[in-house]
């Protein structure tokens, strides 16, 4: 394995635009193959809407690079579709583009050292957030209506946080995985971002139908269906009647942005100071970054055992941060994580019980605004770290997450997020529509 060296006179493209075929309208660097394209395989509930999809899903033919070029060369194309691009496909939806991802999704920054970083729409001097990096700034863009990313440890709601973005990861195997390049399989989602609510709810109607297994939403799902074609507003689901607020992860933001964001809060029926129940996740002499240091842990075994195998036979070139990741996740030790496992099962069954089926615990998506382009050193590490206590605690959960956008006054998005409890990811998304539709992105 070596490292990638910025200074080399080669410059790499991404390997389907090895043609020089780059769609005229990407001057955002968001696309692999923006010239790929997939038609609508039917018609359905998402006729007339366009997604991108990162570069890590098997499309019949094509050939997924995972933003590394050694991992493009020594994989063949795929044989099949993968299920989840399938069902958008079945239901009126059209493929346009593939999008660019950090190597091998082993990053939150959106930064990739041999194809370049993607420019965030709504702050361009600033990073876009990863790994679905590409399928955030397309979004983001107006390129197309939604778009499809991963989420492992963040991957779909950081960047919509940092892009201005509704992002969705939902409980863990909500969503399959199969057709997935995987990062770490026991933590690893399929998810999506939209510009609009409604259509993070209609993609989520479609991505979660064949695989709910809670009745009260196979009941809900054919409740939403049916009455497709109204305003989610109107649609009769079951309300969350308790409200939590993790006092913890109000500590990680800058005062300002913290304050803004328990302002937005505040204005939603149920979520007044007196209605809301604020809450101690972490138990005495415990924190939130011991909980992502156990994330950390239990996430770099999983891809140890993915991918070290390849990683020693091919020694591929990984850029700056995302080879010593790589490197310290192979010299962990299986047997050391006993104490990390007991930590996530507790953690899991902490907020199963606390959510149930009514509760929603909100917490700040990220730290604050996407940092700006070129961070390094320990800044840039800080930020990360206080970014993981945040995204860690549905990780460790396999948890549903919403994150909704809040513009600073500066203009800059900041993310608010939302969490409920196992498979309540329709609801959570049915909620959301009904209280944020008049949140349009800029």
């Amino acid at each position: 394995m070596s490292v990638y060296d910025e200074n080399q006179p080669e410059v790499l493209l991404p390997h389907s635009n090895k043609t020089g075929h780059t769609p005229p309208s990407d001057r955002w660097g968001a696309y692999v193959n923006g010239g790929l394209r997939l038609p609508a395989m039917q018609s359905g509930p998402l006729s007339g809407l366009s997604f991108a999809v990162k570069d890590v899903f098997d499309i019949k033919g094509n050939t997924s690079g995972a933003g590394n070029p050694d991992w493009l060369r020594t994989h063949p194309p795929a044989e099949s579709t993968a299920p989840a691009l399938l069902a958008l496909l079945q239901s009126g939806a059209t493929l346009e583009g593939t999008t660019q991802t950090d190597e091998l999704m082993y990053s939150l920054n959106g930064e990739n050292a041999h194809y370049g970083t993607p420019i965030n729409p709504v702050a361009p001097d600033r990073i876009p957030g990863g790994s679905s990096s590409g399928s955030a700034v397309a979004a983001a863009a107006g390129l197309v209506d939604f778009a499809i990313g991963t989420d492992t440890g963040g991957s779909i709601r950081i960047p919509s946080s940092y892009c201005g973005l509704y992002g969705f990861r939902p409980t863990h195997g909500a969503v399959s995985t199969e057709g997935l390049i995987p990062l770490a399989h026991s933590f690893d989602t399929v998810g999506w971002m939209s510009r609009d609510v409604n259509i993070l709810l209609k993609t989520g109607r479609v991505l979660l139908k064949e695989n709910l297994a809670a009745p009260e939403d196979a009941a809900a799902l054919q409740t939403d269906i049916r009455n497709d074609a109204q305003h989610p507003s109107d649609l009769d689901f079951s309300p969350f009647t308790h409200y939590y607020i993790a006092a913890e992860a109000w500590n990680l933001p800058e005062a300002a942005d913290g304050s803004l964001l328990l302002s937005r809060l505040h204005q939603l029926p149920g979520w007044q100071p007196d209605h809301t129940t604020t809450i101690q996740l972490t138990e005495p002499g415990e924190s939130l970054a011991d909980w992502s240091a156990a994330f950390r842990v239990l996430q770099g075994l999983e891809i140890a055992q993915e991918h070290g195998q390849w990683i020693s036979k091919e020694q591929p070139t990984f850029g700056p941060g995302i080879a010593e990741r790589f490197a310290w996740a192979g010299q962990l030790e299986q047997s050391a994580s006993t104490e990390e496992a007991n930590l996530r099962a507790r953690v899991k069954q902490t907020l199963v019980d606390l959510l149930g089926e009514q509760g929603l615990l909100a917490i700040p998506t990220a730290p604050g605004p996407a940092p700006r382009l070129g961070l390094k050193g320990s800044k840039a590490e800080a930020y990360r770290a206080k970014t993981m206590q945040l995204s860690c605690i549905a990780g460790l959960s396999g948890l549903p997450q919403i994150t909704v956008p809040v513009h600073r006054p500066d203009g800059l998005p900041i993310g608010l997020s939302f969490i409920g409890g196992t498979h309540t990811d329709l609801r959570l998304l049915q909620w959301a529509a009904k209280h944020f539709t008049e949140e349009v992105c800029r």
